[in-house]
């Protein structure tokens, strides 16, 4: 047949990993997952592969616990299937394991029932009364303490889908920094280091605190803010950071933002005894620290990049360094119909886009908020403007006739532009100027 079957080498690594990767959606399951079958490889647990003309073709590989091994995966590739491989394969991995003195071999198997007839044929019995059940905990028992007094917390898990526009950085966050994190075997399995911490700048309340909580949220991972100003109220910042670090430790997944971050990383003025340059000699110390455990990431964000201590975001602290800046056209028409969704009106999203260029997601929902007050009030008091409405104030019944759902009209157009006209741009063109040459200066992506 042309083939051979062998004991697994080192030099086989990347072969097996990519037949185990590239199998498994073709029915090829198992219950292990692919980073533990890579450690497993690693380790030097018992694996055999098959191979033809010199290329692996099939692999199988087991865990050994005492005296009972698993066989966590046996995958063939879908040309070899069906000439007698997975039988080759299991029968030499089963004389390993005996010669390693096991005496009960187990395979779970998902569901293939080719797969289950081989191992009926080759001696198994299956175990009928035996069920797998799986359940990942993002918090251990040992870091919930941790995460208590830390103030930590899961957030809702609809955050990262209700991000309204900003499509540019959040299709960067996710390719770079979430889907890494959420697929850290498969990540692997191509070279990609998953990030240990990354930092937004941008003008303020362009969303970059949004941004660290719907990570947190689409990873379904606690998520702990780290308030400078809270953790210094003991007197030692530097002694506090170090603690609170020292807790963070203890849990095995988190997202830990630290907001404004240039209050305890910013240049350092050549004085070593003064607090600050403490502080930021800390943080510099904890972040290498930090990085050192999977299953973790640091967000920091700050308004002015440029007041950062250049050592603070060299590579190796941060992967990436993300400038947030205010939504685009497209971005600002999809936060504006989230905002008017409670609208009866026909509102004019393009009229409000017009309006509304150089506002941030802060300024944009802080003159929905007026207009929605507007509406409010005039439907509270019933002012003859012809919009529906129903209701009384102070015992006086409203004139208003109601929506045809019962309902309220809400903000108009004109409401909107209305409130957009007392409002003013947070980001001011200087702001604007700097953030452009900050982009150009500092951002790594």
């Amino acid at each position: 047949m042309n083939w051979l079957i062998r004991e697994y080498r080192e030099e086989d690594l990347a072969a097996v990993v990519h037949l185990i990767d590239t199998t498994a959606p073709l029915g090829q399951e198992s219950v292990f997952s692919l980073g533990e079958c890579i450690n497993a490889l690693t380790t030097r647990q018992p694996a055999a592969v098959v191979t033809q003309g010199g290329t692996v073709v099939g692999a199988a590989l087991a865990s050994v616990n005492g005296d009972r091994a698993w066989i966590m995966r046996i995958a063939i590739e879908p040309a070899w299937r069906g000439r007698g491989l997975a039988s080759g394969l299991l029968f030499e991995l089963e004389r390993r394991l005996v010669e390693s003195r096991v005496r009960r071999i187990a395979y779970i198997l998902p569901e293939e029932e080719l797969l289950g007839e081989g191992l009926r044929n080759a001696g198994y019995e299956r175990r009928s009364a035996v069920a797998y059940f799986e359940r990942v905990e993002p918090v251990a028992a040992a870091g919930a303490d941790a995460l208590e007094r830390l103030g930590g917390r899961t957030l809702p898990g609809d955050l990262w889908t209700k991000l309204a526009g900003m499509a540019a950085e959040r299709s960067l966050i996710e390719r770079c920094v979430v889907l890494p994190l959420a697929e850290p075997e498969l990540a692997a399995a191509h070279g990609v280091a998953p990030p240990r911490a990354i930092a937004l700048f941008g003008p303020p309340g362009t969303g970059k605190t949004t941004f660290a909580r719907a990570i947190a949220s689409r990873l379904g991972w606690p998520f702990v803010e780290l308030l400078p100003s809270r953790l210094a109220d003991g007197g030692n910042l530097a002694a506090a950071m170090r603690e609170a670090f020292g807790l963070l430790a203890e849990v095995e997944q988190v997202v830990v933002f630290i907001d404004e971050v240039e209050e305890i990383a910013a240049v350092r003025d050549g004085a070593p005894s003064s607090g600050p340059h403490g502080v930021t000699n800390e943080l510099l110390k904890l972040i290498p620290a930090f990085r050192e455990h999977s299953g973790r990431l640091l967000v920091c964000a700050t308004n002015s990049v440029r007041a950062l201590d250049p050592a603070f975001l060299r590579p190796g602290r941060f992967d990436y360094v993300i400038p947030i800046g205010p939504p685009d056209a497209a971005a600002r028409e999809a936060i504006w119909a989230q905002h008017a969704r409670t609208s009866h009106h026909a509102v004019d999203l393009h009229a409000l886009v017009a309006a509304s260029d150089g506002f941030s997601p802060a300024d944009i929902g802080h003159a929905a908020r007026i207009a929605a007050q507007t509406a409010f009030e005039r439907a509270v008091f019933a002012e003859d403007d012809g919009l529906p409405g129903v209701g009384r104030i102070h015992g006086r019944r409203r004139t208003e006739t109601p929506a045809a759902d019962g309902m309220p009209a809400g903000a108009s157009t004109g409401d909107y532009l209305a409130a957009l006209a007392q409002c003013r741009p947070t980001a001011t063109p200087d702001l604007l100027r700097a953030f452009s040459e900050d982009i150009a200066t500092h951002a790594r992506l």
